[in-house]
């Protein structure tokens, strides 16, 4: 089954780390997406934010970077995450990430 996502956004909140009892640095952070989109031959606003978790050291220098109010594209897959009151949300498994140019700041 397919499942990749490409969204660029704007970091929202400060980008989180923590270590896994494996060793394992997982960061995470919200992404705020907006743009023009076509639809049945209109063109409307989109708008929307999901939770991103990045795992492993790969991108370790790239996130080192990564602050409130910068613009990013990820790419990945979804994936569910529970909460600790037994709710889920989707959340954006990054497996690249890269700086875009800060012109497209929302």
């Amino acid at each position: 089954m397919d499942n990749r996502l490409v969204l660029a956004g704007i970091v929202r909140g400060t980008p989180r780390t923590r270590v896994t009892p494996a060793g394992i640095p997982i960061t995470s952070f919200r992404l705020q997406h907006r743009s023009r989109q076509r639809e049945a031959g209109y063109e409307r606003e989109v708008l929307c934010s999901i939770g991103v978790v990045i795992a492993g050291e790969e991108w370790r220098d790239v996130l080192r970077e990564l602050r409130q109010g910068s613009a990013v594209r990820i790419s990945g897959f979804l994936s569910r995450a529970d909460n600790r009151q037994g709710e889920y949300r989707l959340v954006l498994h990054g497996q690249r990430i890269e700086m875009i140019d800060q012109e497209f700041k929302q």
